[in-house]
């Protein structure tokens, strides 16, 4: 490698404009991995940008910190995508509404059985108590589960890590899952998708029905709150 080459490369991935390509041009590469392949859940394109994206940084001894300071720009607009799901859910209110004890059943069943599940798992396993605590809120989306996660002694670095797994999992296999267990009303599975897997799942719904897209980002919200208050008040009892 040249000087030249090699103080301008080392400019570049200093660089906050560096991250934001990056994680730019892995998603887009996921996405033509998974259209060129018929569309298979197996083939997530988030799976592949974060694994594209974590072998650049490690092949160019990048270090994390400095890539989320491009990155981060993506970040930021988690929270406007996620108010926009406010959109196709306005346009199903009516089912919604028509639906709403079956979905509050089916909201504390599916928030419990995501906590209770993993912690119980992972405890038959022999984890530390940190671990479970971090592990407890995976199915939330980042922000509400990074919280959570801190609130109760978890590790919220760890709790991250578990967070992407879980939607990635869930959002690969989940439509096998559904298909096996023979659900097939489009307001139940996507529902279930964001529940389990939030952003992530939803995102996945979406692309595949727009009324699943709807209860998927329903489920989402409604995991992430019902998580936030309720799993806190179950540390105190149970863990002190």
């Amino acid at each position: 490698m040249s000087p030249d080459f090699h103080e301008i490369w080392v400019y570049l991935s200093a660089s906050p404009l560096a991250g934001l390509t990056l994680t730019l041009a892995a998603y887009q590469a996921g996405m033509w991995v998974f259209e060129r392949f018929g569309r298979r859940p197996a083939l997530n394109p988030v799976m592949i940008a974060v694994l594209l994206i974590a072998a650049t940084l490690m092949v160019a001894g990048i270090d994390y910190r400095t890539y989320f300071d491009g990155a981060q720009f993506v970040h930021f607009l988690l929270g406007p995508a996620t108010v926009a799901l406010a959109v196709p859910l306005y346009r199903q209110f009516q089912q919604v509404r028509r639906s709403a004890v079956a979905l509050l059943v089916a909201l504390l069943t599916g928030s419990a059985a995501s906590a209770l599940s993993a912690v119980g798992i992972a405890w038959a396993l022999g984890a530390s108590e940190r671990t479970m605590l971090s592990l407890a809120p995976k199915s939330v989306t980042s922000p509400i589960a990074m919280g959570v996660s801190e609130q109760i002694g978890g590790l919220p670095s760890l709790t991250a890590v578990f967070v992407i797994l879980t939607g990635i999992i869930a959002a690969s296999f989940g439509t096998w899952v559904l298909n096996l267990v023979r659900v097939t009303d489009w307001r139940a599975r996507g529902f279930g998708l964001g529940v389990a897997a939030h952003g992530i799942g939803t995102a996945r719904a979406l692309q595949v029905n727009e009324v699943a897209g709807a209860f998927a980002g329903l489920g989402m919200g409604l995991n992430g709150l019902v998580t936030a208050i309720l799993l806190p008040v179950l540390y105190r009892l149970f863990f002190t």
